[in-house]
């Protein structure tokens, strides 16, 4: 029988302990600018801004966005001026998300669900969608996403976060989810 040194198995098991303990994601406070949102990534994101249409506004959207393992997740933000229909917004912006998707509409029927968390608006548009849909060469893929809404001063702001992935790792889009804040 081969004998080991204390030293070497001491090595050992704190290489185990420390590999066990290894997060899958390596998850990063993100802030927006001109914004009090915040949210967390499990990844380093890359960031654009683009003004779009949004709600029938013509909106900067700021994006941070990556992938990790196969997922890719994002959060999206805008400010819309004092006055505007965030619920509208809402609805359109999530209508858009499933229609690029290529969700079929029926399969969200019983997916939906109420996304309230604290400090955003109790809005009936705030919701959280579980769905199927296909990529851009017809692959499916999962989809799991919020859209909410929260006060900024004078403004509203929306927001909406997603995860993509062949299968979702429902812990990796919750910790997502509930990490973002006005």
């Amino acid at each position: 029988m081969r004998k080991h040194s204390p030293a070497r198995m001491a090595t050992l098991a704190l290489t185990l302990i420390l590999s066990a303990c290894s997060p899958a994601q390596n998850w990063r406070d993100i802030a927006f600018e001109g914004s009090t949102l915040k949210a967390q990534l499990p990844c380093k994101p890359d960031r654009t801004t683009r003004t779009v249409p949004l709600g029938g506004l013509s909106v900067d959207l700021q994006v941070a966005g990556c992938e990790s393992g196969t997922a890719m997740v994002a959060v999206m933000t805008a400010a819309l001026p004092a006055g505007s229909d965030a619920v509208a917004v809402l609805s359109g912006w999530q209508k858009a998300t499933l229609d690029n998707a290529r969700v079929n509409p029926a399969s969200t029927m019983g997916q939906q669900q109420v996304w309230h968390r604290p400090g955003h608006l109790p809005l009936t548009s705030s919701q959280r969608v579980q769905a199927m849909g296909l990529k851009n060469k017809g692959e499916p893929v999962a989809m799991d996403a919020v859209w909410g809404a929260v006060t900024e001063g004078e403004r509203l702001r929306v927001v909406h976060a997603v995860v993509y992935d062949r299968k979702i790792q429902p812990e990796m889009a919750n910790t997502l989810f509930e990490s973002i804040k006005p």
